[in-house]
């Protein structure tokens, strides 16, 4: 049986259409609402032969927000089944040059961590990891906030962010930890070899031992008129900066 607390609510026409064709498996009940209307989504909802319900009026299923827009569809998902654990995914997974892990320590705000997976996919980031603890999981804020890409690239689980740091060294890749008085820009990075970007919380940043377990602390130059930006647009501005040393896609 799947626990309360692996199971979580998508909504939306495309998240929940980009979840049938991207990660079926994941979803295990689709709630529309009575006179939902696209005939299309619901044909493919049909031939994967989802259990449906009926969503009535004015409710939501599970712990959705009564005035969440889920634009008359809504699904049930199996977060276990959307989760993979990075063990198994290194013993099959082929590094390249420009392979770059992004590794979210301890991202609290759902919205942040939805904006940060939307930026992976977009930039061809191959996976991006989730500690256990102190971390948003993935919920329909996160998956409503990514436009879906929460079903469109590997999203692997750790349980200890450094001790995850270590492995992924031994892998041979390189951790860098973005952070405001790192001492290397992000344009004088080395981005020629399989990489891993870490990224802290929103308030305090990296914890002292995640920086020490990074090879290399990162900043992003300023203008002077700006004292820094937000976790999710640091983010989007290094993988930019990371993705024109790698201008072609190879994943």
């Amino acid at each position: 049986m799947v626990r309360p607390e692996q199971r979580t609510h998508v909504y939306g026409k495309h998240v929940v259409n980009t979840a049938i064709e991207r990660a079926p498996q994941v979803i295990r009940q689709i709630f529309v609402a009575e006179q939902f209307s696209d005939a299309k989504l619901v044909a493919k909802i049909q031939r994967l032969q989802i259990k449906t319900h009926i969503l009535p009026p004015r409710r939501t299923p599970g712990n959705l927000p009564a005035n969440v827009n889920h634009q008359g569809i809504v699904a049930e998902i199996d977060t276990t089944k959307l989760l993979q654990p990075m063990a198994s995914y290194l013993k099959q997974a082929t590094l390249q040059p420009d392979s770059l892990f992004l590794l979210l320590a301890e991202v609290q705000d759902p919205h942040n961590v939805g904006a940060m997976i939307r930026s992976a996919a977009a930039f061809g980031v191959q996976a991006v990891l989730l500690p256990v603890h102190n971390q948003s999981p993935v919920t329909g804020a996160v998956a409503k906030v990514s436009a879906g890409t929460v079903f469109t690239l590997p999203l692997l689980q750790v349980g200890n962010v450094n001790q995850a740091l270590r492995e992924l060294q031994s892998a041979g890749m390189q951790t860098y930890g973005l952070a405001g008085e790192g001492a290397t820009s992000v344009y004088e990075a080395n981005w020629e070899q399989p990489t891993v970007l870490v990224v802290g919380n929103e308030a305090s940043g990296l914890r002292e031992k995640t920086r020490e377990t990074c090879d290399e602390l990162l900043r992003i130059p300023m203008h002077p008129r700006c004292e820094s930006l937000n976790a999710a647009a640091a983010v989007t501005a290094s993988l930019a900066v990371w993705r024109g040393a790698h201008p072609t896609y190879t994943i």
